[in-house]
């Protein structure tokens, strides 16, 4: 009998082969060949054991790429441009003391926002109206109102953004009220701000309160990132 490692000539060429045995529980007939024994060559088990190699080293690198792509900061992204309308008596004086204006700035830049510009207009329905309603002419991707959405008389932000919206988001408007009140921002919890779209512009009223912004944008970026790209898909 020959060696499992035994030459076999074919044609004048030596072929070295390695045979592989089977035994299954009982002998399986196929047609007439008893398929119980089988015969492979050794280059076939050198081929599927590189093969083997390759697909685990690909899968470190997809792996690896993943890990990567994860870490990445929102701020690689490029998610349009943004406008600020601060939405205060004070700082439409040029008295505001709170930095609210340049925390949010910030905070869009950090998100992958390009900022035009930080206005700061009067508690008047009719100021934060025309504000808003610049930012959406001028083709801003989010405009984010802070300031006006409380139960004060003149908190009026809610119903000078209302007359704009061609469709409201109430997913956005929940979702900030939520996250607020968990975040321990209470004018963010009892905020009758709005959230919605006009135009080509998503438009979010956002409380005054530095833990409502920062809260609020950490809830409306990933959200906006979406709305964005549905609205770019038409």
């Amino acid at each position: 009998m020959k060696s499992p490692d035994s030459e076999k000539s074919r044609d004048g060429v030596a072929t070295r082969l390695r045979t592989v045995t089977i035994t299954p529980p009982d002998t399986v007939p196929f047609g007439d060949v008893d398929i119980s024994a089988m015969v492979i060559g050794e280059a076939d088990v050198v081929a599927a054991d590189a093969a083997a190699e390759q697909l685990a080293v690909r899968a470190e690198e997809i792996e690896a790429e993943g890990l990567r792509m994860r870490s990445l900061n929102l701020a690689d992204e490029d998610l349009g441009r943004a406008l600020v309308v601060i939405v205060d008596d004070r700082a439409a004086h040029g008295e505001d003391q709170s930095l609210i204006g340049p925390l949010v700035k910030e905070l869009l830049e950090e998100a992958g926002f390009h900022v035009d510009a930080v206005v700061a207009v009067e508690s008047d329905e009719v100021e934060i109206r025309n504000a808003l309603n610049t930012a959406v002419i001028g083709g801003v991707d989010l405009v984010i109102s802070v300031g006006g959405v409380g139960v004060a008389g003149r908190d009026v932000t809610p119903e000078a953004t209302a007359d704009l919206l061609d469709r409201k988001l109430p997913g956005i408007e929940e979702a900030l009220r939520s996250s607020g009140l968990a975040a321990g921002a209470m004018d963010a919890g009892l905020s009758r701000g709005l959230a919605g779209i006009s135009g080509q512009t998503i438009v979010v009223n956002l409380a005054n309160s530095r833990a409502a912004v920062r809260d609020g944008m950490a809830t409306i970026t990933p959200m906006a990132k979406h709305v964005i790209t549905s609205i770019s898909d038409f």
